[in-house]
Parts: structure tokens; sequence; C-alpha cells
């Protein structure tokens, strides 16, 4: 249905959408509230509970984020395949724990690495099968 091959440009900003919803997870992952905050037992709790919430300046920039992710990705819809940009967005799937260890100290385990080195290879079969696709038409 679409014509058009991925350029370097194209390419950049598929990545950049991923570095951005990337961000997004993190800025989210920091305004989440502990436990014990999430105890709502009447209606002041759950006033106390909102005003946390959307007071944190890590949940306006998560939301920020996703406006703009939306913004690009409606774009980005309008000019390659379906199949091809979801799968390049699934750098996603690497950026994310890779920012997680950064910035959040979080520990990934070993099975968890194999199963991102998959995904990685299954993005590079992705993007050459989507060139072929396209060199196939001409």
């Amino acid at each position: 249905m679409f014509k058009k091959k991925i350029t370097p440009r194209m390419l950049a900003v598929l990545i950049s959408t991923d570095v951005l919803e990337t961000f997004t997870h993190l800025f989210f992952k920091k305004s989440a509230l502990p436990e014990s905050a999430l105890q709502i037992d009447n209606l002041a709790g759950a006033l106390i509970f909102l005003k946390a919430v959307f007071s944190s300046p890590f949940l306006w920039c998560g939301l920020v984020m996703v406006f703009l992710v939306f913004i690009i990705w409606s774009t980005i819809l309008s000019r390659i395949d379906l199949s091809v940009a979801v799968a390049v967005c699934s750098f996603s799937y690497i950026l994310v724990p890779v920012t997680s260890v950064v910035f959040l100290n979080e520990k990934i385990s070993i099975l968890r690495w194999l199963g991102i080195v998959f995904i990685l290879i299954g993005i590079i079969f992705v993007a050459a099968s989507s060139k072929e696709k396209i060199e196939g038409r001409l």
C-alpha cells in the first residue's frame, strides 16, 4: 500500500521517537508514588492522592512526551508501512532496559539481555525484508 522506503532521515525520526518513548516510560516510573500512598480509605485520602500525582513534574513531562510521540508517530505512519514502523520502533524494547539500568539502577538478568539481543536481530531482519520488498517492486 505504501511506497516509500525508509530513508536515513526517516530512520532517525523513528529512532528519536523511540528515545522520546523511552524517556516517557522513565518519567512515568519516576512519578509513581510509593505503595503506602496508594492506600485510599476515604474522600480526603483520594484528594491527597490526586494532589500528589498531579503535582509531580515527572508526570507532566511524561504527558508532554506522550503528546510529542503521538504527533511524530502520526506523521511517520502517513509515510511508511505500519509493519515496518512498528518493527523499527521496537528499539524501545532495547532502550528502556538500558536506560533503566543507567537512571534507575535496575538489575537486568542475562536471560533478559539475551531476549533483547533477539529483538535487535528481529529488527534487522524486518528492516532487510522491507528493503527487499521495495526493490522487488521497482
